[in-house]
């Protein structure tokens, strides 16, 4: 089995009995903010000939930099069958079609398919936090290795990714991809804590991952993306001093020979050709070593030359934002309140009024009244401030999912009262009926009161407390770790006091805790907020 990395997520995977194409993409993401590192734009022409014709073409999930629009409609051989996801929702499923394939293999979460001698399995996760498409992890063997492709999809059933057998690949994400704590109004110092906090609890959930799979080989991947636009290029992590949360591939690589992990680092053209589980893994990249070393020993250089090449590129798609209207806030009304009206359990979970301000326009969301109105002075919790032309771009083209369209880009400023609230970005995220309806059928089963029969528990250093994170219901006989009476969720940095259960790191939630001699901590608590 040979796998090449064609940048950031995207891998080519060849097999003798054919091949898959996962997550390619090459076209800048986010209004032009995330461009792949390193860069992918040379490769050559036999590999993109591969790339153009696979057998079966896999995307994981619906964000650009998974799922290239332009390359796909332009570039990718509709003869490829796409093997799709099992989520809960057809919209990746309508995505492909409408770019006119049509061999469409629906997969059953976590279930086999023989592909005429490949056996994949896809592995999902649903929850809300993902987007209500979901996102999803892959499992390739062809008989010769395994590969666990588990990009930036946060699996919490990692037992179910090593049931189909030893891994010899595993592909996953260890660098940010959100725009927490950056656009963030934070004094200097905290914003620099915060950042500290997101790689260290980033590289945290990474190696949790890696030492569950317990691959041969890791290979850091699924970012960080870099950004060329002059006026986000503080986000480029070059000297290491820059408050970011996108360390590239050599700090994580250290943490892996510091955890006796054998890492793997893979540029755009890195083949790694695996042949059986008793011989090493062969690989080679598309450049001598001392320039693949340059790439990331020059970085500032490396980018500036990046930079030029694509500075018309970036003028140009600046030029397509679509210009002022007259009557964007009456479209947001007409859009947004019949959604708000699906949802008061939300609603109810967000709490207060989130302001909007692009340009000289001020929208206020009031959540607890179901309206959306120029904002008049009144009190709110949560503030963003954002170019129109952006707001006005994505309204446009009713974007059902801000996080992609426009939070990722990382072009606006935010401000809010207290800790972050998933249900906000949640509303943000479910911009449809269809999605909306999901995202209300989600807030009432986390917010319901758990039943504490009906719920599997585990002991750890003395304590029994429920086995999932109130949070994400994340596994925490996998990601749990408990020091100091201190339970942290690995998955998503979340702290339980063990002693009450009291959650330390958001509000009007807790842990179902009790000792191990039978004395009980806190009662389980609806509700609340938690950081990314």
């Amino acid at each position: 089995m040979r796998a090449t990395s064609i940048g950031h997520a995207g891998i080519l995977i060849e097999t003798a009995h054919g091949s898959i194409l996962c997550d390619p993409w090459f076209v800048p993401a986010f209004f032009g903010s995330w461009f792949v590192f390193p860069r992918n734009d040379r490769l050559d022409d036999e590999l993109r000939d591969k790339i153009e014709h696979p057998d079966f073409l896999y995307v994981s999930h619906l964000h650009a930099d998974h799922l290239d629009e332009a390359f796909l409609a332009d570039h990718v051989s509709r003869s490829a069958t796409v093997l799709i996801p099992g989520f809960p929702t057809r919209e990746l499923e309508r995505k492909m079609r409408s770019f006119g394939f049509t061999d469409i293999e629906r997969t059953v979460d976590q279930a086999e398919v023989d592909l005429d001698g490949i056996i994949v399995a896809i592995h999902v996760e649903t929850s809300i936090t993902d987007g209500p498409g979901g996102d999803s992890a892959l499992v390739v063997s062809d008989g010769t290795a395994r590969i666990v492709n588990q990009n930036d999809c946060r699996t919490h059933d990692l037992d179910a990714l090593r049931r189909h057998g030893p891994v010899d690949l595993h592909w996953l994400q260890y660098s940010g991809a959100i725009w927490y704590p950056m656009v963030y109004d934070e004094p200097a110092e905290r914003m620099r804590e915060l950042c500290a906090a997101k790689v260290e609890s980033q590289f945290a959930r990474a190696m949790r991952y890696v030492e569950t799979i317990d691959a041969r080989y890791v290979v850091p991947s699924a970012g960080p993306p870099c950004f060329l636009d002059p006026e986000l290029a503080m986000f480029n992590v070059v000297t290491g001093d820059e408050m970011s949360i996108f360390p590239d591939q050599r700090s994580f690589l250290g943490r892996l020979e510091t955890a006796g992990r054998h890492g793997i680092l893979a540029i755009p053209g890195t083949c790694i050709e695996v042949t059986s589980p008793s011989e090493p893994a062969t690989v080679t990249h598309p450049l001598p070593d001392d320039a693949v070393a340059r790439i990331f020993t020059e970085k500032a250089a490396y980018l500036d030359d990046y930079r030029a090449d694509w500075a018309d590129w970036l003028e140009a798609e600046k030029a397509t934002w679509t210009a002022p209207t007259h009557d964007l806030l009456a479209r947001l009304v007409a859009w947004w309140e019949p959604l708000l009206a699906l949802a008061p359990t939300l609603r109810s979970a967000v709490g207060a009024a989130a302001l909007l301000r692009t340009g000289d326009l001020e929208v206020l969301i009031d959540f607890p009244a179901g309206e959306v109105r120029a904002y008049a002075g009144e009190p709110h919790s949560f503030r963003f401030d954002i170019p129109r032309e952006l707001v006005e771009t994505v309204a446009a083209v009713h974007a059902v999912d801000w996080s992609n369209a426009l939070f990722l880009s990382c072009r606006f400023r935010a401000w809010r009262e207290g800790p972050f609230n998933e249900y906000l970005y949640n509303f943000f995220k479910s911009l449809s009926v269809e999605r909306m309806r999901r995202a209300e059928a989600e807030a009432q089963r986390k917010l319901e009161p758990v039943d504490p029969d009906r719920s599997e528990e585990i002991e750890r250093c003395g304590y029994v407390f429920e086995r999932f994170c109130p949070h994400r219901q994340a596994d925490l006989s996998i990601f749990g770790e408990v020091e100091d009476g201190v339970l942290t969720c690995t998955l998503h940095g979340w702290q339980f006091d063990l002693e009450t259960g009291h959650c330390l790191t958001a509000a009007d939630r807790s842990l179902r805790v009790r000792s191990a001699s039978g004395t009980s901590g806190a009662a389980p608590v609806t509700g609340g907020d938690t950081k990314l």
